[in-house]
């Protein structure tokens, strides 16, 4: 359904009933990615599923500004006002993962724990974040200039994600398609205003974390591996966990032991 806050509108989908947990997917996703975790392994729970901003159903404003952590992190704040949800439980994969950091930032009276599945704090250096800001506006024009499908062929063959050829062809397929779904104005809009090095880094603020946390990574991702090790060292209740014979989308990859894991942790809290 859509929910109309501060000016856009995010196509939301809420299931279950018991405690909230607000999942939010990586860049080119969809919240419909997480449908197989929520049947299988997070009934009990009330589920809000969302599509953020430049993605699947929902808005795409033109100005990339719009889409910055703090505006994004607003409009959640306001959808949680919206769905009178005090708290909720948040889990954010990648690009999700660094909006669901943010949120608990702005917002952490809000958050209830936090999962971040193969996700960051941002760059450490001014150097590297005006280098990924160039290098995210080159590959956002590159989105406009050759159209989505190249871009989907392109971002599918990334060594990020090299794991994902593992999988069945049918599931390929199924992410390829997810992928294609989305509007190439929005994609390209939201590649630029929550690129990495656009967002503030939070790694000073890490320690400031006042919730339980739980980093997810796979052991094939060895770079998201290394950055939650040095997660791990900062936050003050935190849990960290590598899954083995998974890379960069767990969720994707090994569903039923993440499924497990997560809802593992969330029974326990």
């Amino acid at each position: 359904m859509k929910t109309y806050v501060r000016d856009v509108f995010y196509d939301i989908e809420i299931v279950g009933e018991g405690f909230p947990i607000l999942l939010l997917h990586g860049f080119t996703g969809n919240k419909n990615q997480w449908k197989p975790i929520v049947k299988k392994s997070l009934m009990g729970f009330k589920i809000i599923l969302i599509d953020l901003l430049g993605h699947g159903q929902s808005a795409q404003p033109e100005r990339f500004e719009r889409y910055s952590m703090e505006e994004v992190c607003k409009d959640l704040n306001e959808i949680l006002n919206v769905y009178s949800l005090n708290k909720v439980h948040l889990l954010g994969y990648s690009m999700g993962g660094r909006v669901a950091l943010s949120f608990v930032q702005f917002f952490h009276e809000r958050v209830l724990t936090l999962t971040l599945e193969s996700s960051s704090p941002g760059l450490m250096t001014e150097f590297e974040r005006e280098a990924r800001v160039v290098n995210d506006d080159e590959l956002a024009q590159f989105i406009l200039n050759e159209g989505l499908e190249s871009f989907v062929d392109y971002w599918g063959n990334i060594p990020l994600f090299q794991s994902l050829k593992r999988l069945p062809e049918s599931i390929q397929q199924m992410l390829k398609e997810e992928r294609l779904k989305n509007d190439p104005k929005g994609l390209a809009a939201s590649l630029r205003g929550m690129s990495t090095g656009r967002q503030p880094s939070w790694w000073d603020q890490l320690e400031n974390v006042n919730v339980p946390v739980h980093l997810i990574s796979g052991k094939l991702d060895e770079k998201f591996c290394l950055i939650h090790e040095q997660m791990k060292k900062k936050f003050p209740d935190v849990k960290n966990t590598n899954i083995k014979d998974a890379g960069h989308a767990i969720h994707v990859e090994r569903p039923e032991i993440f499924g497990k894991i997560v809802r593992g942790f969330y029974l326990h809290h």
